[in-house]
Protein backbone atom coordinates (compact mmCIF):
# COMPACT_ATOMS: atom_id res chain seq x y z
CA UNK A 1 0.00 0.00 0.00
CA UNK A 2 1.35 3.69 -1.08
CA UNK A 3 0.32 6.32 1.79
CA UNK A 4 0.40 10.08 0.57
CA UNK A 5 0.05 11.50 4.38
CA UNK A 6 -3.12 9.77 5.43
CA UNK A 7 -4.49 9.07 1.61
CA UNK A 8 -3.99 5.62 1.21
CA UNK A 9 -3.70 4.20 -2.15
CA UNK A 10 -3.20 0.68 -4.03
CA UNK A 11 -0.06 -0.86 -4.36
CA UNK A 12 1.77 0.24 -7.71
CA UNK A 13 -1.18 3.10 -8.23
CA UNK A 14 -1.60 4.64 -11.43
CA UNK A 15 -1.88 8.16 -11.35
CA UNK A 16 -3.64 10.50 -13.89
CA UNK A 17 -1.46 14.09 -14.75
CA UNK A 18 -2.23 17.15 -14.22
CA UNK A 19 -2.50 18.65 -18.16
CA UNK A 20 -3.78 21.51 -18.94
CA UNK A 21 -7.00 22.00 -21.28
CA UNK A 22 -6.97 18.57 -21.01
CA UNK A 23 -7.79 17.42 -16.95
CA UNK A 24 -11.10 18.76 -16.69
CA UNK A 25 -13.73 17.04 -14.67
CA UNK A 26 -15.53 15.71 -17.53
CA UNK A 27 -11.90 14.25 -18.60
CA UNK A 28 -10.91 12.94 -14.91
CA UNK A 29 -14.36 11.53 -14.67
CA UNK A 30 -13.48 9.14 -18.03
CA UNK A 31 -10.62 8.01 -16.34
CA UNK A 32 -11.91 7.56 -13.13
CA UNK A 33 -14.42 4.96 -14.35
CA UNK A 34 -11.31 3.20 -16.10
CA UNK A 35 -9.34 2.91 -12.87
CA UNK A 36 -7.05 5.72 -12.19
CA UNK A 37 -6.12 5.79 -8.43
CA UNK A 38 -5.48 9.23 -8.12
CA UNK A 39 -5.96 12.66 -9.97
CA UNK A 40 -5.02 16.13 -10.09
CA UNK A 41 -6.71 18.97 -11.94
CA UNK A 42 -5.71 21.41 -14.63
CA UNK A 43 -2.84 23.58 -12.85
CA UNK A 44 -4.09 26.76 -10.97
CA UNK A 45 -2.40 29.92 -11.78
CA UNK A 46 -1.93 30.88 -7.58
CA UNK A 47 -2.19 34.83 -8.37
CA UNK A 48 -5.22 34.02 -10.89
CA UNK A 49 -6.57 32.28 -7.83
CA UNK A 50 -6.30 35.38 -5.60
CA UNK A 51 -7.52 37.92 -8.19
CA UNK A 52 -10.30 35.64 -8.51
CA UNK A 53 -10.05 35.13 -12.10
CA UNK A 54 -12.97 32.99 -13.57
CA UNK A 55 -11.18 30.41 -15.02
CA UNK A 56 -9.09 30.00 -12.32
CA UNK A 57 -11.76 29.79 -9.82
CA UNK A 58 -13.60 27.25 -12.75
CA UNK A 59 -10.68 24.67 -11.99
CA UNK A 60 -11.48 24.26 -8.78
CA UNK A 61 -14.21 22.66 -9.45
CA UNK A 62 -14.01 19.08 -7.98
CA UNK A 63 -16.22 16.04 -7.08
CA UNK A 64 -17.27 13.59 -4.15
CA UNK A 65 -16.66 10.47 -7.23
CA UNK A 66 -12.91 11.89 -8.12
CA UNK A 67 -11.85 11.29 -4.67
CA UNK A 68 -8.97 11.08 -3.85
CA UNK A 69 -8.38 14.19 -5.62
CA UNK A 70 -5.22 16.57 -5.98
CA UNK A 71 -5.78 20.36 -6.74
CA UNK A 72 -2.31 21.73 -8.58
CA UNK A 73 -1.31 25.32 -7.92
CA UNK A 74 1.93 26.93 -9.89
CA UNK A 75 3.33 30.56 -9.28
CA UNK A 76 6.71 32.06 -7.86
CA UNK A 77 5.83 34.06 -5.52
CA UNK A 78 5.80 32.74 -1.66
CA UNK A 79 3.18 35.21 -0.88
CA UNK A 80 0.58 34.34 -3.61
CA UNK A 81 1.59 30.82 -3.38
CA UNK A 82 0.56 30.23 0.59
CA UNK A 83 -2.94 32.23 -0.19
CA UNK A 84 -3.46 30.57 -3.40
CA UNK A 85 -2.95 26.84 -0.91
CA UNK A 86 -5.27 28.73 2.06
CA UNK A 87 -8.13 29.19 -1.19
CA UNK A 88 -7.40 25.77 -2.61
CA UNK A 89 -8.10 24.43 0.90
CA UNK A 90 -11.69 25.55 0.90
CA UNK A 91 -13.19 23.54 -1.41
CA UNK A 92 -11.64 20.68 0.49
CA UNK A 93 -9.76 18.63 -1.78
CA UNK A 94 -7.37 16.14 -0.71
CA UNK A 95 -4.06 17.13 -1.99
CA UNK A 96 -2.36 20.24 -2.91
CA UNK A 97 -0.16 19.34 -5.34
CA UNK A 98 2.54 22.00 -6.96
CA UNK A 99 3.82 22.31 -10.40
CA UNK A 100 7.57 23.11 -10.67
CA UNK A 101 7.46 20.72 -14.01
CA UNK A 102 5.31 23.56 -16.89
CA UNK A 103 7.91 23.76 -19.28
CA UNK A 104 5.58 26.24 -21.28
CA UNK A 105 7.55 29.87 -22.32
CA UNK A 106 4.70 31.69 -20.84
CA UNK A 107 5.27 30.09 -17.51
CA UNK A 108 8.60 29.98 -16.64
CA UNK A 109 9.15 33.67 -18.48
CA UNK A 110 6.83 34.27 -14.45
CA UNK A 111 9.68 32.47 -12.56
CA UNK A 112 6.57 29.51 -12.45
CA UNK A 113 6.80 26.08 -13.09
CA UNK A 114 9.74 24.66 -14.44
CA UNK A 115 11.35 28.22 -14.53
CA UNK A 116 12.26 27.29 -10.44
CA UNK A 117 14.09 24.84 -11.86
CA UNK A 118 16.93 27.17 -12.17
CA UNK A 119 16.99 28.26 -8.53
CA UNK A 120 16.44 25.34 -5.71
CA UNK A 121 16.60 27.68 -3.21
CA UNK A 122 13.27 29.27 -4.47
CA UNK A 123 11.81 25.75 -5.22
CA UNK A 124 12.59 25.02 -1.54
CA UNK A 125 10.72 28.18 -0.47
CA UNK A 126 7.50 28.14 -2.36
CA UNK A 127 7.27 24.52 -0.93
CA UNK A 128 7.78 25.57 2.46
CA UNK A 129 5.25 28.31 2.18
CA UNK A 130 2.73 25.69 0.73
CA UNK A 131 3.02 23.11 3.08
CA UNK A 132 3.24 25.60 6.03
CA UNK A 133 -0.05 27.05 5.00
CA UNK A 134 -2.53 24.19 4.37
CA UNK A 135 -3.37 20.99 7.05
CA UNK A 136 -3.61 19.26 3.22
CA UNK A 137 -0.91 16.90 2.65
CA UNK A 138 1.64 18.50 0.11
CA UNK A 139 2.61 17.16 -3.25
CA UNK A 140 4.97 18.44 -6.18
CA UNK A 141 5.13 17.05 -9.76
CA UNK A 142 8.72 18.31 -11.29
CA UNK A 143 11.81 17.36 -13.88
CA UNK A 144 15.05 16.01 -13.81
CA UNK A 145 16.38 19.83 -13.99
CA UNK A 146 16.80 22.84 -16.55
CA UNK A 147 18.88 20.71 -19.04
CA UNK A 148 20.99 17.88 -19.33
CA UNK A 149 23.66 19.95 -17.95
CA UNK A 150 21.78 20.59 -14.40
CA UNK A 151 20.13 17.10 -13.58
CA UNK A 152 19.32 18.57 -9.81
CA UNK A 153 16.50 15.94 -9.10
CA UNK A 154 18.92 14.25 -6.24
CA UNK A 155 19.76 17.06 -4.60
CA UNK A 156 15.75 18.72 -5.37
CA UNK A 157 13.56 15.37 -3.82
CA UNK A 158 15.95 15.35 -0.46
CA UNK A 159 15.15 19.09 0.08
CA UNK A 160 11.61 19.15 -0.79
CA UNK A 161 11.48 15.99 1.90
CA UNK A 162 12.59 17.97 4.46
CA UNK A 163 9.89 21.23 4.08
CA UNK A 164 7.18 17.93 4.73
CA UNK A 165 5.80 16.99 1.32
CA UNK A 166 3.80 13.80 0.89
CA UNK A 167 4.82 12.39 -2.48
CA UNK A 168 6.96 13.42 -5.47
CA UNK A 169 6.27 12.87 -8.98
CA UNK A 170 9.53 13.06 -11.37
CA UNK A 171 9.21 13.43 -15.06
CA UNK A 172 12.15 11.60 -17.19
CA UNK A 173 12.61 14.83 -18.86
CA UNK A 174 14.78 18.23 -18.14
CA UNK A 175 12.69 21.61 -19.02
CA UNK A 176 15.06 22.19 -22.71
CA UNK A 177 13.22 18.82 -24.15
CA UNK A 178 9.68 19.82 -23.72
CA UNK A 179 8.09 16.71 -24.54
CA UNK A 180 10.37 15.65 -27.21
CA UNK A 181 12.48 12.66 -27.25
CA UNK A 182 12.75 9.33 -24.68
CA UNK A 183 12.08 10.11 -21.17
CA UNK A 184 15.13 9.07 -19.05
CA UNK A 185 14.03 7.36 -15.79
CA UNK A 186 17.41 6.41 -14.49
CA UNK A 187 17.70 9.60 -12.33
CA UNK A 188 14.68 8.58 -11.02
CA UNK A 189 15.46 5.48 -10.18
CA UNK A 190 18.09 6.69 -8.27
CA UNK A 191 16.07 8.98 -6.16
CA UNK A 192 13.48 6.05 -5.61
CA UNK A 193 16.80 4.21 -4.26
CA UNK A 194 18.20 6.78 -2.31
CA UNK A 195 17.85 6.01 1.75
CA UNK A 196 17.44 9.50 2.42
CA UNK A 197 13.93 9.06 0.80
CA UNK A 198 10.91 8.28 2.50
CA UNK A 199 8.24 9.66 0.36
CA UNK A 200 6.51 7.88 -2.56
CA UNK A 201 8.06 8.50 -5.65
CA UNK A 202 5.91 8.71 -8.62
CA UNK A 203 7.83 8.29 -12.19
CA UNK A 204 6.01 10.38 -15.20
CA UNK A 205 6.62 10.43 -19.07
CA UNK A 206 6.19 7.74 -22.47
CA UNK A 207 4.04 5.49 -19.91
CA UNK A 208 1.79 4.55 -23.26
CA UNK A 209 1.02 0.76 -23.06
CA UNK A 210 0.50 -1.89 -20.07
CA UNK A 211 3.74 -3.73 -20.82
CA UNK A 212 5.84 -0.41 -20.63
CA UNK A 213 3.62 0.63 -17.21
CA UNK A 214 4.77 -3.03 -15.74
CA UNK A 215 8.73 -2.72 -17.37
CA UNK A 216 9.33 0.31 -15.58
CA UNK A 217 7.86 -0.58 -12.34
CA UNK A 218 10.20 -3.19 -12.30
CA UNK A 219 13.31 -2.13 -13.68
CA UNK A 220 12.72 1.51 -11.73
CA UNK A 221 11.61 0.56 -8.34
CA UNK A 222 9.11 3.47 -8.50
CA UNK A 223 6.00 3.81 -6.13
CA UNK A 224 3.77 4.31 -8.72
CA UNK A 225 3.13 6.03 -12.39
CA UNK A 226 1.55 8.85 -13.81
CA UNK A 227 -0.14 8.48 -16.99
CA UNK A 228 -0.50 11.62 -18.98
CA UNK A 229 -0.63 11.92 -23.00
CA UNK A 230 -1.30 8.35 -23.48
CA UNK A 231 -4.85 8.68 -21.56
CA UNK A 232 -6.27 11.30 -23.86
CA UNK A 233 -9.20 10.12 -25.71
CA UNK A 234 -8.33 6.60 -24.12
CA UNK A 235 -9.35 6.22 -20.75
CA UNK A 236 -8.93 2.53 -20.61
CA UNK A 237 -5.31 2.28 -20.46
CA UNK A 238 -5.57 2.64 -16.54
CA UNK A 239 -7.34 -0.73 -16.38
CA UNK A 240 -5.90 -2.45 -18.99
CA UNK A 241 -2.39 -1.65 -16.96
CA UNK A 242 -4.13 -3.08 -13.98
CA UNK A 243 -5.32 -6.22 -15.87
CA UNK A 244 -2.18 -6.68 -16.99
CA UNK A 245 -0.32 -6.35 -14.18
CA UNK A 246 -2.47 -8.71 -12.56
CA UNK A 247 -2.44 -11.57 -15.42
CA UNK A 248 -0.27 -11.14 -17.73
CA UNK A 249 -2.72 -11.02 -20.38
CA UNK A 250 -3.63 -7.96 -22.43
CA UNK A 251 -7.27 -6.79 -22.33
CA UNK A 252 -8.94 -6.58 -25.87
CA UNK A 253 -8.84 -3.26 -27.69
CA UNK A 254 -12.31 -1.31 -26.82
CA UNK A 255 -15.01 -2.09 -29.02
CA UNK A 256 -16.39 1.05 -31.51
CA UNK A 257 -19.50 0.89 -29.55
CA UNK A 258 -17.45 1.78 -26.05
CA UNK A 259 -15.32 4.13 -27.90
CA UNK A 260 -18.91 5.76 -28.80
CA UNK A 261 -19.87 5.51 -25.43
CA UNK A 262 -17.10 7.45 -23.95
CA UNK A 263 -16.46 9.95 -26.48
CA UNK A 264 -20.63 10.90 -26.43
CA UNK A 265 -20.22 11.11 -22.47
CA UNK A 266 -17.41 13.12 -22.87
CA UNK A 267 -18.98 15.77 -24.78
CA UNK A 268 -22.43 15.35 -22.73
CA UNK A 269 -20.76 15.65 -19.56
CA UNK A 270 -18.04 18.88 -21.18
CA UNK A 271 -21.35 20.45 -21.97
CA UNK A 272 -23.03 20.55 -18.66
CA UNK A 273 -19.95 21.79 -16.97
CA UNK A 274 -18.95 24.57 -19.76
CA UNK A 275 -22.19 25.25 -21.81
CA UNK A 276 -22.39 23.71 -25.05
CA UNK A 277 -19.91 26.27 -27.34
CA UNK A 278 -17.15 25.38 -25.13
CA UNK A 279 -17.94 21.96 -24.24
CA UNK A 280 -18.11 21.28 -27.76
CA UNK A 281 -14.51 23.18 -29.11
CA UNK A 282 -12.83 21.66 -25.98
CA UNK A 283 -13.96 18.21 -26.36
CA UNK A 284 -12.47 17.96 -29.96
CA UNK A 285 -8.73 17.26 -29.48
CA UNK A 286 -9.88 13.78 -28.20
CA UNK A 287 -11.99 12.18 -30.83
CA UNK A 288 -8.57 11.66 -32.74
CA UNK A 289 -7.59 8.99 -30.47
CA UNK A 290 -11.53 7.71 -29.19
CA UNK A 291 -11.30 6.39 -32.93
CA UNK A 292 -7.83 5.94 -33.50
CA UNK A 293 -7.53 2.42 -35.70
CA UNK A 294 -10.66 2.62 -37.26
CA UNK A 295 -10.61 1.87 -41.03
CA UNK A 296 -11.83 4.76 -42.91
CA UNK A 297 -12.94 6.69 -40.45
CA UNK A 298 -11.40 9.84 -41.61
CA UNK A 299 -14.48 11.74 -43.24
CA UNK A 300 -16.32 11.39 -39.76
CA UNK A 301 -13.06 12.06 -37.80
CA UNK A 302 -13.37 15.76 -39.93
CA UNK A 303 -16.89 16.15 -38.90
CA UNK A 304 -16.62 15.40 -35.31
CA UNK A 305 -13.80 18.41 -35.19
CA UNK A 306 -14.87 20.89 -37.42
CA UNK A 307 -19.07 20.55 -36.34
CA UNK A 308 -19.53 23.36 -33.62
CA UNK A 309 -23.53 22.74 -32.52
CA UNK A 310 -24.79 19.62 -30.74
CA UNK A 311 -27.63 19.05 -33.30
CA UNK A 312 -25.00 18.28 -36.41
CA UNK A 313 -22.36 15.80 -33.63
CA UNK A 314 -25.20 13.46 -32.58
CA UNK A 315 -26.34 13.46 -36.16
CA UNK A 316 -22.51 12.40 -36.96
CA UNK A 317 -22.34 10.03 -34.14
CA UNK A 318 -25.92 8.74 -35.52
CA UNK A 319 -24.07 8.11 -38.77
CA UNK A 320 -20.94 6.14 -36.92
CA UNK A 321 -22.96 4.20 -35.16
CA UNK A 322 -25.06 3.38 -38.71
CA UNK A 323 -21.52 2.86 -40.54
CA UNK A 324 -19.38 0.80 -38.19
CA UNK A 325 -21.39 -0.74 -35.67
CA UNK A 326 -22.65 -3.61 -37.90
CA UNK A 327 -19.33 -4.25 -39.33
CA UNK A 328 -16.55 -3.65 -36.66
CA UNK A 329 -18.83 -4.60 -33.19
CA UNK A 330 -16.69 -6.74 -31.76
CA UNK A 331 -13.27 -5.14 -32.46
Amino acid sequence: MVKIGNIELPDFPLLLAPMEDVSDPPFRRLCKMHGADLMYTEFISSEGLIRDAIKSRQKLDIFDYERPIGIQIFGGDEEAMAMSAKIVETVQPDIVDINFGCPVKKVVCKGAGAGVLKDIDLMVRLTKSVVESTHLPVTVKTRLGWDSDSINIYEVAERLQETGIKALAIHGRTRTQMYKGQANWEPIAKVKANPNIEIPIFGNGDIDSPQKAVEYKERYGVDGVMIGRAAIGYPWIFEQIKHYRETGELLPEPTIVKRMEAAKNHLNWAIDWKGERTGILETRMHYTNYFKGIPNFKPYRTKLVTQDNLVDLMQTFEEIEKEFIPTLEEI
